[in-house]
């Protein structure tokens, strides 16, 4: 007869619980690892004993560990619909194996959290509010350096009311992206390149490694290896033989 062992000591609440699979995946039927094999390994290294622990879901055993259950044993499966599992109070061995065992918590699924829900949400508004308060003091130049990140060329097409209009459906789509591409520097003057290189006065070459003046075939800069071309033009504009260049195109584009 197997010894019943303790458990590590583990704060508790008796409760009904609903589990989620993680990102977007909502199969209609979705079948979790339920107990220990070769193939699929179910272990939980207990720190207080030193070594892994077989875990397996019985559902007329009150835990999760093999080496706690005694006599015959009921096998079940696991198995979220619709991307969702909830388990009653009443079910406290797949309770534990799901919220404290299992090794997939946290990566295939996870167990809802009203509260941590609410906090993300509230977090998540507050992102929206900045983002989009932003958006509506935001200048033009830096509109359309911003969008120009998500449409390309076509922002010059755009009338300066589409801009206004759509970088603020960007930040209310993407808060987050448009704060940080806000707070970063080097988005106007890769904007500013682009806006050369379309204006015809500065020009690319084909292998994306040399700008020259499109005028007289001029180097101007060489694109160092696995740099974005426009990222090492925003970066030479800010050196000393960048910025006379930046203020020649500058004086060109007006």
């Amino acid at each position: 007869m197997a010894t019943k062992t303790k458990q590590p000591a583990i704060s508790w609440e008796m409760k009904d619980r609903v589990y989620y699979l993680a990102g977007n995946k909502q199969p209609i039927v979705m079948t979790l690892p339920s107990r220990h094999t070769e193939k699929r390994p179910l272990l939980w290294f207990d720190e207080e004993k030193g070594y892994q622990r077989e875990l397996r879901y019985a559902t007329n055993m009150p835990s999760p560990f093999a080496d706690e259950q005694e006599g015959p044993v009921t096998l079940a499966h696991i198995i979220f619909r619709d991307g969702t599992l909830f388990v009653p109070r009443q079910n406290q061995a797949l309770q534990k194996l799901l919220s404290l065992y299992h090794p997939l918590r946290g990566t295939l699924y996870s167990e809802f959290d009203a509260v941590k829900e609410a906090v993300d949400e509230l977090d998540y508004i507050e992102n929206e509010l900045n983002a989009l308060n932003l958006a509506a003091g935001m200048d033009l130049d830096m509109a359309e350096a911003i969008l120009r990140v998500e449409y390309g060329s076509k922002v010059n097409e755009m009338t300066s009311k589409e801009l206004k209009r759509d970088i603020m459906v960007f930040a209310k789509r993407n808060p987050s992206l448009l704060i940080e591409l806000a707070n970063d520097e080097n988005v106007q003057i890769r904007n500013f390149g682009i806006r050369a290189v379309e204006a015809g006065i500065l020009k690319l070459g084909d292998d994306q490694r040399t700008f020259n003046w499109a005028s007289n075939g001029r180097k101007v800069m060489t694109v160092p290896f696995d740099e974005n071309p426009y990222s090492a033009l925003a970066a030479f504009f800010k050196t000393d033989d960048g910025i006379e260049i930046y203020q020649n195109i500058e004086k060109r584009l007006k």
